[in-house]
């Protein structure tokens, strides 16, 4: 009996199938169209997304680029504000090193004037001397005077050396004394000064270095006068360097020689008055 009903249910499951009616293609195309339509719309989500992100990722790289030129124009003005406050450091100092020397400065500026006061006196001083040996002497005040060591003739005061320098190093010291090498204008002078200076060598103020003419120190020209050189002088030997500088032989002539030898020298300058 259950054997029969089983075979019964079988034959019309079986029947039931076969009767069933196949799918048909627009089922199927409705059946994928919705899948088919998000994969698109999937992909397409993805391009633009991408597309997006790339134009993201450019913008970024332009900002960072930018901020990287703004962090070096920052640091720039740093160091430029570093520098600009040091620099305004510098100044106050040295307003204040200006203040702080202002008396000293005054005093710098005061010399000139107080050197001046100090020449006058020692011209009014030497004067008073001058006037006192005079008196002493019981002699007329009419020569001027002349310091210690110094001797007077006409209106000049002449220095005659007893140690030996270069014609460069006399200059030197001549000026010192507010004195120059002495200078020969006439006859008279010529023969003051060779009288007392045989027999030694004395430098004068004579070259021809400067300019290479002969000259005397206050640069006024000198002519050649063969009567007062020695024989074929002056040669300016050759061979042995530049005889730029004169001065007076042993018999009161004079020569040419190197201006470096060291030898006695004379000095000149005005008297003073009384």
């Amino acid at each position: 009996m259950e054997e029969s009903y089983y075979e019964n249910y079988w034959d019309q499951t079986t029947l039931s199938l076969t009767d069933s009616p196949a799918p048909s293609s627009a089922s199927r195309f409705r059946r994928w169209l919705f899948p088919g339509l998000i994969v698109v719309v999937l992909l397409i989500l993805i391009i633009v997304m991408g597309s997006t992100n790339r134009k993201m990722s450019n913008r970024l790289g332009t900002l960072e680029q930018r901020v990287s030129n703004l962090s070096k124009i920052v640091q720039s003005l740093n160091a430029s504000l570093h520098h600009t406050q040091e620099t305004a450091k510098q100044v106050q100092q040295l307003q204040y090193a200006v203040e702080n020397n202002k008396d000293q400065l005054n005093s710098v500026s005061e010399a000139p004037k107080q050197l001046s006061v100090i020449d006058s006196l020692s011209k009014s001083i030497a004067a008073i001397k001058c006037s006192h040996e005079h008196v002493i002497n019981n002699s007329s005040t009419a020569g001027g005077c002349c310091p210690m060591g110094w001797t007077v003739f006409e209106s000049s005061c002449y220095f005659f050396s007893g140690d030996s320098r270069s014609w460069n190093e006399s200059t030197d010291w001549c000026e010192t004394q507010q004195a120059h090498l002495v200078i020969l204008r006439n006859d008279k002078e010529w023969d003051f000064v060779t009288r007392r200076s045989m027999p030694h060598f004395y430098w004068i103020g004579l070259s021809d270095w400067r300019t290479g003419r002969w000259e005397w120190v206050n640069q006024t020209p000198y002519t050649v006068e063969p009567r007062r050189w020695k024989p074929g002088q002056p040669d300016n030997l050759t061979g042995h360097g530049d005889e730029d500088c004169a001065h007076l032989y042993d018999d009161g002539l004079l020569n040419d020689v190197h201006c470096s030898i060291k030898m006695q020298f004379i000095c000149q300058k005005p008297t003073v008055n009384a």
